[in-house]
């Protein structure tokens, strides 16, 4: 049909054109613009082959119908639609949600059938809790703190404040759009949700240090999960704490506390010290006293074993023979009672005149008390 109406146009357009026509211009052989009324005759023939019926059109004169065609078919192209690389395309027949569409060129019927919503999926969003972003007068950026949703119940029965931001993307727009009124407000009412029932888990030590990563995690995940049971369409990237304190009621206080607490733990500390260096060495000196006893003992023992040993082997000597054994005794006794004593020995049968004694051992000590 389209080919049948381009001939249509362009058969005017010939290089001499119709040398009978009235409107052929001086020049001859040059081009000239097609008479309007052959124009219209010729298309009203090519519609009456194409439709059988041909197309009444008042007085033969005006192409009603290619403007009528021109006009559906700029009607079905106003359906084709572009998809940028961050949205989604929600189609909507007659106001109901249908399909989702990705990014590119695709199509829809046209208005008012159907008509595409373009959300943006990829952009972060942000809500604060707890408090609120502000400018002063000096254009600073400042924060406002809102008390109603700061201040928490731990599980220790402690109060916290504590100031959060939650930042989210749209995953589905067609159940983002048409199942929640306010998605901004709903983000922020089931975090204030989920952190309470997190908070409540656990104590304000683990708050206010180590357990905020923990807790972060916690509150997300029953974020998502709240949030996948309404279809909201939405996802939770990430739960970031700004500050977690006690109230400013008592603020102070706590810090004492804590620092109480740190003495406590610090002199705690020093005493585990103190005691893991005085035990292994109270440890050592009784095991040394315990094995110079039991060494004293050994040796005790042993000697009197031996003493004993001695006496019985002497005893049996003396009972084989007395007079032997005696004297042997005796010598031996003397040998032992003697042998550390000056001894000045006199025969008896040198007469009555005794050669003055020189003694000798005496000079020597004295010589050596000298040196």
């Amino acid at each position: 049909m389209l080919k049948n109406i381009l001939n249509m146009v362009q058969s005017p357009w010939g290089s001499g054109g119709n040398s009978d026509s009235p409107n052929q211009g001086s020049g001859g052989g040059g081009k000239r613009p097609p008479n309007i009324d052959d124009l219209a005759g010729q298309f009203q023939d090519s519609l009456k082959k194409m439709f059988r019926g041909g197309v009444n059109i008042p007085g033969g004169k005006k192409p009603i119908g290619l403007f009528i065609i021109i006009a559906v078919a700029l009607y079905l192209g106003s359906g084709f639609y572009r998809v940028l690389p961050d949205e989604q395309g929600v189609v909507l027949r007659f106001g109901k949600f249908t399909t989702l569409t990705q990014p590119g060129l695709n199509y829809h019927l046209p208005f008012p059938i159907e008509r595409v919503l373009t959300p943006k999926v990829t952009r972060i969003n942000r809500v604060d809790v707890g408090y609120r972003s502000a400018a002063d007068t000096g254009r600073a950026m400042t924060t406002v703190d809102v008390i109603e949703e700061s201040l928490m119940l731990t599980g220790d029965e402690n109060i916290v404040d504590i100031d959060y931001s939650v930042f989210w993307l749209i995953k589905d727009g067609g159940k983002f759009l048409f199942n929640i009124q306010d998605p901004e407000e709903t983000v922020k009412s089931v975090a204030e949700t989920a952190m309470r029932e997190v908070i409540a888990r656990n104590t304000i030590q683990t708050a206010l240090t180590g357990g905020r990563a923990q807790i972060e995690i916690d509150t997300q995940k029953i974020m998502q999960e709240i949030l996948d049971n309404y279809q909201s369409g939405i996802e939770i990237t990430q739960v970031q704490t700004q500050k977690a304190d006690p109230p400013k009621e008592v603020i102070d206080s706590f810090r004492d506390v804590q620092a109480a607490k740190a003495d406590k733990e610090r002199a705690q500390n020093e005493a585990e010290a103190y005691a893991n260096d005085i035990i292994p060495r109270a440890r050592g000196e009784a095991a040394q006293i315990l094995q110079q006893a039991e060494g004293y003992k050994n040796q005790v023992v042993a000697s009197a074993e031996g003493e004993a040993s001695r006496f019985l082997a002497i005893y049996n000597e003396y009972k084989n023979a007395k007079a032997v054994t005696q004297e042997r005794m005796y010598l031996e006794t003397m040998e032992k009672v003697l042998a550390g004593i000056d001894k000045i020995i006199i025969d008896k049968n040198s007469g009555g005149g005794v050669v003055p004694y020189l003694p000798l051992p005496e000079l020597g000590k004295k010589t050596e008390k000298v040196n």
